[in-house]
């Protein structure tokens, strides 16, 4: 049985279908699985002996005349989810069927060849990637102020959730608890590596933070400025001349672009690696007790049979967990037929002390769904209760 189905429907040409499955099969491919074992790809002959047990999203490409119709019409009818994809500037009235027009669409455009969008949308409907597009921007405002105010705006443009901190925190709030809080919830942090940038203590631990969280860090290296060794394992982009308008900022429009790719593309890298951390530790504390993991489900539920038998569903999730994601944690193990309440699981080292009380506010007043610190497994499962 596979744990993920996805289908391109509709209007896609061969070499559309061809680049969209190859991104994907790259994409999953941080997390460890396969295509066509782990994740099936359907097309419209294909599509009618999906597994419904399987986690899925379909992506519908418009045209003139819309194909797939009746597939897609299908896939409506039983609730599951479809992306309409369009080309960038195309009309949506003449390419997409009518029950597909009040959907969002995916605009495909022209500097993304790869079709990175297409299949991050298609991840997250899924439940791999998290929606949550959240960046981190680091940088010295004595030498980078412009730049970064620059990659702030055009990233939040293109749907990211962007911390800079002269933007995102608020007057009377405590500056290193919401500057950590963020860290700890973003994906990805951009680096502005300036001549300066490891002058300061504050730009230092915001780097190495990021490392310590497994936080993917793209770097974007100044003209004329050697890197620092430490940032060896960063993705990079080099800046030339002609890169600047100014001594700060901001990057060239072509460049400001490229590096906001490869944030997106970097997401995936970021979340999976967070992801089998987490699990990683919950699965050898687990161990020390006696425990045994005994499969993986759709949306990573991890089964866990505890050494008096009992069997317990855990979800692992990156980032800062909210009422919407219990919420969400419940609901999946509910479609999943789940007996028990299922076990969110969460790395909680720099998530605030103010947030930390709500989320045990919450676990006491929600039976729905329970939280577990990851760091605390072993010693929490010893001692699980009903």
């Amino acid at each position: 049985m596979s744990l993920y189905e996805v289908a391109i429907l509709g209007n896609a040409t061969p070499l559309e279908r061809e680049t969209l499955t190859a991104t994907l099969r790259d994409m999953i491919g941080d997390f460890g699985l396969d295509v066509g074992e782990d994740v099936l790809v359907h097309d419209g002959g294909t599509i009618a002996g999906r597994d419904k047990r399987a986690a899925f999203a379909a992506i519908y490409f418009g045209g003139e005349p819309p194909g797939d119709v009746d597939a897609a019409q299908e896939l409506v009818r039983s609730s599951a989810p479809i992306i309409p994809s369009l080309p960038e500037g195309a009309d949506l009235a003449d390419r997409l069927p009518g029950f597909l027009r009040s959907a969002n669409a995916s605009w495909r455009r022209r500097d993304d060849p790869g079709m990175v969008d297409a299949a991050t949308a298609m991840l997250e409907c899924v439940g791999l990637l998290r929606p949550q597009r959240r960046v981190f921007i680091s940088y010295r405002r004595t030498d980078s102020r412009a730049a970064a105010h620059q990659l702030h705006d055009r990233l939040n443009a293109r749907g990211f959730d962007v911390f800079l901190d002269t933007h995102d925190i608020r007057p009377g709030d405590p500056f290193q608890d919401v500057l950590w809080h963020r860290l700890v919830d973003s994906d990805v942090m951009v680096m502005l590596d300036t001549p300066a940038y490891f002058d300061s203590r504050w730009t230092r631990q915001e780097l190495g933070r990021a490392l310590a969280k497994d936080i993917q860090v793209l770097r974007v290296v100044w003209p004329g400025h050697s890197p620092s060794k430490l940032t060896n394992m960063a993705e990079t982009v080099f800046l030339d001349s002609g890169a600047l308008e100014g001594a700060d900022g901001p990057i060239a429009v072509a460049t400001a672009d490229e590096i906001a790719r490869k944030v997106e593309r970097l997401r995936s890298r970021a979340i999976a690696a967070r992801y089998m951390a987490i699990t990683g530790k919950l699965r050898a504390d687990a161990e020390k007790i006696g425990a045994t993991v005994e499969g993986i489900g759709a949306h990573r539920a991890i089964s866990l049979r505890l050494p008096d038998g009992r069997l317990i569903w855990a979800y692992p999730i990156v980032g800062v967990p909210t009422a919407e994601i219990l919420h969400d944690v419940a609901d999946k193990a509910r479609r999943a037929n789940m007996k028990d309440a299922p076990v969110l699981v969460y790395d909680h080292i720099g998530i605030r002390d103010a947030w930390s009380a709500h989320l045990r506010w919450l676990d006491e007043q929600i039976s729905a769904v329970r939280a577990l610190k990851v760091s605390e497994a072993g010693w929490a499962l010893a001692a699980w209760e009903d």
